[in-house]
């Protein structure tokens, strides 16, 4: 079995946090590598069929810092027949305006570069106004906000692997 890409960029260890959780629960270092933002660079992507992005909104619905780095690399990257699914840590209720936002700017982004998304979630059971993250109803990827919900994290990471088992054919 090839093994997933999980790329992440964090700014407090909330999102390294939630990285390393999706990797265990998927099986481990063997099935999911994980991959700094910080430390990659744009041909780190082609080893991967399958890739997983991780990023925190910062400030008022920003990307985080590294990710900012990185954007306009990842128009380099063909992410055409590949499968990626997001996550992102925020917090709906400081940042109800914007939860999330980073999580949507970086779908867009690949999407539009030929990666198909997976790994959508419900809104369900989050209090937020806006977000750049929302389609057809749907997060793009899993929301998780350590801030106001942390008690939520393991049970919705549990979840959303399991759903990605299916959608990544693993």
């Amino acid at each position: 079995m090839a093994k997933i890409g999980l790329f992440y960029g964090t700014q407090t260890g909330n999102t390294q946090i939630a990285a390393e959780s999706i990797q265990k629960e998927f099986g481990g270092d063997s099935v999911v590598e994980l991959c700094d933002i910080s430390d990659a660079d744009a041909d780190d992507f082609t080893q991967y069929e399958c890739l997983i992005i991780g990023c925190p909104t910062w400030n008022i619905g920003e990307l985080q810092a590294d990710w900012e780095g990185f954007y306009d690399e990842l128009d380099i990257i063909d992410f055409n027949g590949k499968k990626v699914a997001y996550f992102g840590t925020g917090d709906q209720i400081g940042y109800a305006d914007n939860f999330q936002d980073a999580m949507g700017i970086l779908e867009e982004k690949i999407s539009s570069l030929g990666g198909k998304t997976v790994g959508y979630w419900p809104t369900d059971g989050y209090e937020h106004n806006e977000s750049k993250a929302v389609k057809n109803g749907k997060f793009v990827g899993l929301a998780i906000d350590e801030d106001n919900q942390s008690d939520l994290t393991e049970s919705r990471i549990k979840t959303w692997v399991a759903q990605l088992k299916q959608e990544f054919g693993v």
